[in-house]
């Protein structure tokens, strides 16, 4: 489980243009990495559409955003596409990113305990140290929950 201080997990992954996108990649500028669950969910669309929506504020105070999911390269082509994202969706199909960085694991969905993804996001520094997690996303003001 990753905590404030830690070093960005090393992963792999590919964008949604099918572009290798590592954690050294990432590196030199503040960046925020969030976890959702799927493409074209309603909660997922109203986070990411706040993001893009607040993505100038964002982008004024130094941060990269990231968003990863398990769905395809494609999908995320799709996603971006369809509402205008501004930003770039990562591919995790093997979860082994998603593993890394505590975003895996059990949950409830429809009263049933299913393995998925985790909504959460992490606020890393230039250096790659972790400075901050959310773990209880406001999906329609996550940007100000980054913000303020």
């Amino acid at each position: 489980m990753l905590k404030i201080g830690d070093r960005m997990p090393d992963f792999e992954v590919v964008d949604q243009d099918g572009n290798k996108v590592s954690s050294k990649d990432l590196i030199g500028k503040k960046t925020i990495i969030y976890f959702y669950p799927k493409d074209n969910t309603s909660g997922c669309t109203a986070e990411a559409c706040n993001l893009r929506d607040n993505h100038e504020a964002l982008i004024a105070r130094g941060y990269n955003v990231v968003g990863v999911s398990k769905d395809s390269a494609k999908s995320h082509k799709n996603f971006k596409e369809k509402y205008n994202l501004p930003f770039t969706l990562l591919s995790d199909t093997s979860t082994q990113m998603l593993q890394a960085f505590g975003a895996w694991g059990e949950k409830k969905m429809y009263g049933k305990t299913v393995m998925g993804t985790i909504r959460k996001t992490f606020i890393f520094d230039e250096d790659g140290i972790l400075t901050e997690i959310i773990e209880k996303v406001d999906t329609k003001n996550h940007a100000a929950q980054i913000l303020d």
